[in-house]
């Protein structure tokens, strides 16, 4: 970064409100807040938020993408990233012995280390909520290393829970079933639902009704995929077509949890997300 540039950037965050701003928006990772909500935190009148939020625009800090009606800001990881870099990179010409703990913020390549990766919750939809979603809530908790937190629900949750195949399958694969079961989407809206980043639809059957409001940053997806409780055939003909499915979305999971989520603004992030429902563009 050249010193303008960082001039630039403190200029913008040089004041009590732009920073407390900032600090929000850095809490809601790259998914980031809609201008009301933003307000309404902040406690700021929309003309005085509108001026705030184009000085953080103007030097680069924050970006804005529009979903729907709203505008939705997110702090530039890879900006604030340059900007620390900036500051740490001179210091003690690089003594350790003499910056202390400064110099921890710079790797060998002079760039700064990976800060801590923002965490999201994830909820995957499909009718009955008895296979698939239950099968990606059991897959990304397993691989998500803890930056995930897997949630499945359906429009109209199975009675009888989980199929069982699906539940054996997970089993001898290693995943904990026991708190696998059949739930409505109705559990995660609501004022005491847990905040809800991703929501991806694995069914087809979803695209004619209605979904809940899961907020305005939430970015939706939609995966289809074949149904288990529809397969035929034989016990083993079943079995292969269950490992069919479960292969294709650790495969699409994989990939999520890879995406670079602190250099993608919103909407590059959930066009992203969306090529996964694509196996071709997996593949590429």
């Amino acid at each position: 970064m050249e010193l303008d540039e960082a001039a630039t950037a403190f200029t913008a965050i040089g004041q009590p409100t732009r920073l407390h701003l900032l600090r929000i928006l850095l809490g809601a990772g790259p998914s980031g807040l809609a201008a009301g909500e933003l307000g309404l935190r902040l406690g700021v009148p929309a003309s005085t938020l509108s001026f705030h939020l184009r000085a953080l625009e103007g030097s680069g800090l924050i970006a804005a993408t529009r979903h729907g009606r709203s505008l939705v800001y997110a702090a530039q990881i890879a900006r604030l990233r340059g900007l620390l870099a900036f500051l740490a990179e001179a210091c003690c010409d690089g003594d350790p012995a003499r910056c202390g703990d400064l110099h921890r913020l710079l790797d060998t390549h002079g760039e700064i280390a990976r800060m801590e990766k923002p965490s999201f919750n994830v909820l995957f939809l499909c009718t009955r909520n008895s296979a698939r979603s239950i099968m990606a809530e059991a897959i990304l908790n397993g691989i998500g290393a803890g930056r995930f937190r897997a949630f499945s629900a359906g429009s109209a949750p199975s009675e009888t829970g989980p199929l069982p195949e699906v539940l054996s399958q997970l089993k001898a694969l290693g995943h904990d079933v026991s708190a696998l079961r059949s739930k409505s989407w109705d559990a995660f809206t609501g004022p005491d639902a847990p905040r809800i980043d991703f929501v991806i639809a694995l069914c087809d059957t979803l695209a004619g009704q209605v979904c809940p409001d899961f907020g305005e940053t939430t970015i939706t997806a939609a995966w289809p995929l074949p149904d288990p409780s529809k397969f035929t055939g034989s016990a083993t003909e079943r079995a292969t077509l269950l490992n069919e499915l479960y292969a294709a979305l650790h495969r699409r999971l994989g990939i999520f949890t890879a995406l670079p989520f602190e250099a993608l603004d919103r909407m590059a992030l959930k066009a992203r997300v969306d090529e996964l429902a694509d196996p071709h563009a997996m593949a590429r």
